[in-house]
C-alpha cells in the first residue's frame, strides 16, 4: 500500500525536473528542436506533448497570479493613459494651428527654392557645356600641334601628341562626329608615319654604308698617327736611356706635351636610326624595327666582306678594311647610344662572321702574294685596322694570327728579293779595294756599319780594304732587317727580336754566305779576287755586330742587353767557316800557280857536271811570283791572313821540292844537282826571311818564320849533302835535325843519289877521299832503310 505513493512520487518528481528543465529552455529561447528530435527518435512523442501542456499550464497560471498582483497598479496606468490622450488633443490642436501659420509663412519662400533649385540645375548644365567645349578645343588644339609637327616631318612628337589624345582625349570626347574622325584617322596617320620612316630610314643605310669607308679610314688614320707618336717616344727615351748609360755629358730628360686629340670622336649622324627607333617604339613596334635593322646590317656587312675579283687585292686591301671597320664603329657607337636597339649577342655574332670571312681573304690571298713588299702593306694596314677595332672592344687575335702564320711567307719572298739583290751585288762587283773620295761617302760606306779600323777620320782620297760589295751588302742586310722588324712589330709578338735574329741568321746563312761561296768556287776568279773575297767576308763578320745592334734598336731592345758574347749570330761563325774557305780556294789557286812553275823542274839536269851557283830557271819565275803575291796580300789582307798565304805558298813549294826528287821522270840525280837545288832553297829562304821582316809579321809573330815553311826541303837537301848521312837513323840526331822527314821518302831518294867521286872532285885526293866516305854513309843509310822499311 505505501509502496506506490513512493513510486508515483518518484515519477511526479522525474517529471517536475522534465518540466523544469524545458520551462527553462523555453525561458532562455533556445531551439527546442533536439530535444523534440530526440524524443521521436526515443519514441516518446506523447511524453514530449504532455510536458509542454504541463508547462503551458503551470505558465498560465503564473500570469494568472501576476495580473492578480499587479492589477491595482494596472487601473492607475490606465488613467494616466486617458490623462495624456487628452493633453494629446490639445497638441495636435496646437500643431495645426501652428501648421496653418508656418504653410502661410513658407508659401512664398517654397517658390523661392524652386526658382533657386531650378536656377541651379541650368548652372551645371552650362559648366557640362562649357567642359565639353574646353575638351574639344584641346583635342582641336592637339590636332593643330600635331599637323604642324607632321607638316614639318616632326613625326616623334607628331605621334607622342596622338599618344595624348589617345590616352587623355579619346574617350572623354563629347561630340560624337568628332570622336568619329579622329578615331578614324588616327590609324591612317601612324601608317603614313611608318612609311615615311621606313623611307627615311632606309635612305640613312645608304648613306651610312657609304660613310663607312671614310669613318673607318679616319680611325685607322688615327690609329696609325698615334703609333708614330708611340714609336717617336720610345726612340727618343732609348737614346736618353743609352746615353745616360754611356756616360756622355749630363743629359735633363724632359717629357715633351704636344696637343693629342685625346678625346677623339669620329662624326657621323645617328639622328635618323635614334628617330626611326623612337618612333617605332611610340608605335609599339621595337621588336619588328630591331629585327629589320641587325637584319639589314648583316646584308650590307655580308655585301662589305666580298672581295672583288675586278681589281687586284694590293690595290682594294685599304678600301675592304676600312669599309668593315666603319661598318663595325658605326656599330659600337649605336649599341652604345640607342639604349636597346642592338644586343651584345648580335654584335658577337656580326663580328665572329666578319673576322672569319677576312681570316679567309687573308689566309687565300697571302697564298697567292709574289712579293714581301705587297704583303708587308697588307700585314701593316690590317695590324692598324686590328688596333683601332681593340679601342672598341672587338677581339682582333684571330687576325694577328693569320698574320703570324704568314711571318714564314713574308720572309721567304723577302729572302728570295735580297737573294736576287746580292747576287747582282757579287756579279758586280769588280773585287778592287774601294776608293771613297769624301767623308760622306765613306760615312755611308764605313762608319755606317761600324767597318772602320780605326776611330781617326782617314785622309781622303781613302782606300778601304774592302770591295764595294761590302757596304752595298750592309745595305741589303739593313734592309732585310727593317723589313723583318716591320713585319713582326705591332703584331702578336710583343718583343719580335728573338725572331728577327732568327731570320737575319738565316738570311747570312742560307743567301749571303752561300752566294759568297758560289762566288768562292766559280772558276771565273782570279787569286787577287780570291783574296779581296777573302778580305770582304772578314769585315761582312765583324758587320755580323753591327746587325745585331740594328735589329735591337729596331725593335727597342737597349744595345747593352746584346753586346754579350752570347748574344751574337751564329751566321758569324759561318762567315768565319766561309772566310777560311777562301783562303783555302785562295792557296788552291796560288798553289796552281805555283805547280806551273814548279813544273819547271822537269827541265833540270839531275846529272848535271856543274852547280847552278844563280839558281835554277824555275825558281826565278816562283821568286817573281811570291813577290806578285805576297806584296798584292799585304795590300789586301790582314796580317794574320798576309801569314797564312805566305806559309801555304811556301810550304807547297818546300813540298813541290821534295816531290821533284820522288818524281817518276827523276831516275837518279848527282850532287851537282842537289846542290843547284840547294842554291834555288838559299834564295828562298832569304826571301821569305826579307818578307817576314818587311812585311812585320815578326814584330807579331815572334818565334815564327816563313823560312819554317821550307823545312822539309832544307832538311832533305841537308841529308843529301851531309857527310854523314847514315845518322839520319840516329834517334837523336834525327829528331834534332830530320825530324820533319819521312822514312819511306827518304829511302826512295836515297835510292836515286848516285854520284861519281871521279867526276865530281876529279884527281884532287883529299876531295876523293872524302867523297868515298860520304858515299860509303850513304850506301850504309841505303841499306838500314831498306832493312827498316
Amino acid at each position: 500500500m505505501n509502496a506506490k505513493p513512493k513510486r508515483r512520487t518518484v515519477m511526479e518528481n522525474g517529471d517536475a525536473g522534465e518540466d523544469l528543465v524545458l520551462a527553462t529552455l523555453i525561458g532562455n529561447g533556445e531551439d527546442l528542436g533536439p530535444l523534440v528530435r530526440h524524443a521521436f527518435e526515443m519514441g516518446r512523442p506523447e511524453s514530449l506533448l504532455q510536458q509542454l501542456k504541463h508547462v503551458m499550464k503551470k505558465k498560465e497560471v503564473e500570469i494568472e497570479e501576476l495580473c492578480k498582483t499587479h492589477y491595482e497598479e494596472f487601473i492607475q496606468a490606465v488613467d494616466e493613459l486617458r490623462g495624456v490622450l487628452v493633453d494629446a488633443e490639445e497638441l495636435k490642436s496646437e500643431l495645426s494651428s501652428d501648421n496653418f501659420k508656418l504653410q502661410e509663412v513658407g508659401s512664398a519662400l517654397l517658390i523661392k527654392v524652386e526658382e533657386l533649385l531650378e536656377s541651379y540645375s541650368i548652372k551645371k548644365n552650362v559648366a557640362e557645356a562649357i567642359m565639353m567645349c574646353k575638351n574639344c578645343v584641346q583635342v582641336l588644339d592637339l590636332c593643330a600641334k600635331f599637323n604642324g609637327h607632321f607638316s614639318k616631318g616632326q613625326f616623334y612628337p607628331a605621334l607622342k601628341t596622338i599618344d595624348i589624345i589617345e590616352r587623355n582625349y579619346l574617350q572623354n570626347i563629347p561630340v560624337k562626329a568628332l570622336k568619329m574622325v579622329v578615331e578614324e584617322r588616327i590609324p591612317l596617320i601612324k601608317l603614313h608615319i611608318e612609311k615615311r620612316l621606313s623611307s627615311q630610314f632606309n635612305e640613312w643605310l645608304v648613306q651610312i654604308r657609304s660613310s663607312a669607308k671614310n669613318i673607318g679610314q679616319t680611325a685607322i688614320g688615327h690609329a696609325a698617327s698615334a703609333r708614330q707618336r708611340d714609336d717617336e717616344m720610345l726612340e727618343r727615351q732609348r737614346k736618353a736611356e743609352e746615353q745616360s748609360v754611356s756616360g756622355i755629358g749630363d743629359f735633363a730628360y724632359s717629357l715633351d706635351v704636344e696637343e693629342l686629340d685625346e678625346e677623339f670622336v669620329l662624326k657621323f649622324d645617328l639622328t635618323p636610326l635614334y628617330r626611326a627607333y623612337h618612333i617605332h617604339t611610340c608605335l609599339g613596334t621595337q621588336e619588328q624595327f630591331r629585327e629589320y635593322y641587325y637584319k639589314n646590317r648583316l646584308l650590307q656587312l655580308n655585301s662589305d666582306l666580298q672581295v672583288s675579283s675586278a681589281q687586284p687585292f694590293v690595290e682594294s686591301y685599304q678600301s675592304f678594311f676600312a669599309q668593315i671597320a666603319g661598318h663595325f664603329i658605326v656599330e659600337d657607337r649605336v649599341i652604345r647610344t640607342s639604349g636597346g636597339l642592338l644586343v651584345a649577342d648580335q654584335i658577337e655574332t656580326m663580328w665572329e662572321t666578319a673576322v672569319a670571312k677576312m681570316t679567309s681573304v687573308l689566309d687565300d690571298q697571302f697564298s697567292h702574294m709574289d712579293s714581301a713588299t705587297h704583303l708587308l702593306l697588307v700585314k701593316d694596314y690590317v695590324t692598324l685596322f686590328g688596333a683601332t677595332l681593340r679601342q672598341y672592344g672587338y677581339e682582333v687575335g684571330s687576325l694577328f694570327e693569320v698574320l703570324d702564320n704568314s711571318r714564314d711567307k713574308y720572309h721567304e719572298l723577302l729572302l728570295e728579293e735580297c737573294r736576287q739583290q746580292i747576287i747582282g751585288v757579287l756579279g758586280n762587283d769588280t773585287y778592287e779595294q774601294m776608293v771613297i773620295k769624301k767623308d760622306a761617302d765613306y760615312d755611308n760606306n764605313v762608319l755606317s756599319f761600324h767597318l772602320q779600323t780605326s776611330d781617326i777620320m782617314p785622309a781622303f782620297p781613302y782606300i778601304a780594304p774592302f770591295s764595294a760589295m761590302v757596304p752595298d751588302a750592309c745595305r741589303i742586310v739593313r734592309s732585310f732587317i727593317k723589313g723583318s722588324v716591320d713585319y713582326l712589330s705591332n703584331g702578336v709578338h710583343i718583343n719580335p727580336y728573338d725572331l728577327v735574329k732568327k731570320y737575319v741568321d738565316k738570311f747570312l746563312i742560307d743567301v749571303l754566305n752561300e752566294a759568297l761561296l758560289n762566288t768562292i768556287q766559280s772558276s771565273s776568279i782570279g787569286v787577287s779576287q780570291a783574296m779581296q773575297i777573302a778580305a770582304n767576308v772578314a769585315f761582312l763578320e765583324r758587320a755580323s755586330d753591327f746587325f745585331v745592334r740594328h735589329a735591337a734598336q729596331l725593335c727597342g731592345i737597349p744595345i747593352r742587353s746584346v753586346e754579350r758574347p752570347q748574344a751574337g749570330l751564329t751566321a758569324k761563325v759561318v762567315l768565319k767557316t766561309s772566310r777560311d774557305a777562301a783562303y783555302i780556294a785562295l792557296l788552291n789557286m796560288v798553289n796552281s800557280k805555283l805547280d806551273e812553275f814548279m813544273a819547271l823542274t822537269e827541265h833540270i839536269n839531275w846529272t848535271t857536271e856543274e852547280i847552278a851557283e844563280n839558281g835554277n830557271e824555275y825558281i826565278c819565275e816562283v821568286l817573281i811570283y811570291l813577290d806578285t803575291l805576297l806584296s798584292t796580300a799585304l795590300q789586301i789582307l790582314p796580317l794574320d791572313a798576309l801569314c797564312k798565304v805566305g806559309n801555304g805558298a811556301l810550304e807547297h813549294i818546300s813540298n813541290s821540292i821534295v816531290s821533284a826528287f820522288l818524281s817518276d821522270s827523276v831516275k837518279r840525280f848527282n850532287a851537282n844537282a842537289v846542290m843547284g837545288i840547294n842554291n834555288d832553297l838559299k834564295m828562298l829562304e832569304s826571301f821569305a826571311d826579307e818578307r817576314f821582316h818587311s812585311t812585320g809579321l815578326s814584330e807579331i809573330y815572334k818565334d815564327g818564320s816563313f823560312r819554317a815553311c821550307l823545312l822539309e826541303a832544307r832538311q832533305l837537301i841537308n841529308l843529301l849533302l851531309s857527310s854523314q848521312p847514315e845518322n839520319f837513323m840516329n834517334p837523336v840526331i834525327r829528331e834534332k835535325n830530320y825530324s820533319a822527314l819521312d822514312y819511306k821518302k827518304v829511302a826512295t831518294i836515297c835510292e836515286k843519289f848516285k854520284d861519281s867521286p871521279d867526276s865530281i872532285f876529279g884527281s884532287l885526293s883529299n876531295r876523293s877521299t872524302k867523297q868515298n866516305s860520304r858515299k860509303k854513309s850513304m850506301d850504309v843509310l841505303k841499306k838500314r832503310l831498306k832493312d827498316f822499311n
